[in-house]
């Protein structure tokens, strides 16, 4: 009977956890897709050309104001940053990155994390509903 109802608190939870979620009523900037385009060698090293695409995943278009950037991490430690315009409500934008690694390095063996950086201006509420979509890794 105490796990029963244990378990009912729990599903109760989480339910009320996704409705809030549900119902932001701001935007969310979401990263969606980051992957290798194409490699082109260049000396000793290969040269990894990477695309991704952030989204507004949200219902309302983020204030023109908003700065914004994708972070770009390789074993924790920051490489690059891309900025990011701010986007109306759907509207997706692609950013490019190069990455060079040694042309004996083993496949898989690289892995870069793309996390979203936002600065959002103190007047602004609501500039992410979401932060579970804010991040994407890959290897490669």
């Amino acid at each position: 009977m105490l796990r029963m109802t244990a378990l009912t608190l729990l599903a109760f939870a989480l339910a009320s956890g996704s409705s809030a979620a549900a119902a932001c009523s701001g935007s969310d900037p979401a990263i969606t897709s980051v992957g290798v385009k194409s490699v082109e060698p260049a000396g000793n090293v290969n040269r990894y050309h990477l695309t991704g695409t952030v989204i507004n995943d949200g219902s309302q278009s983020q204030a023109s104001n908003v700065l914004q950037f994708v972070d770009i991490y390789q074993s924790g430690v920051k490489v690059d940053a891309k900025a990011i315009p701010p986007l109306a409500a759907g509207q997706s934008y692609a950013f490019s990155y190069v990455a060079q690694r040694s042309q004996d390095a083993g496949k898989g063996t690289t892995n870069l994390t793309f996390k979203l950086d936002l600065r959002e201006p103190t007047s602004s509420a609501h500039t992410d509903c979401g932060t579970t979509n804010d991040a994407f890794s890959v290897r490669f």
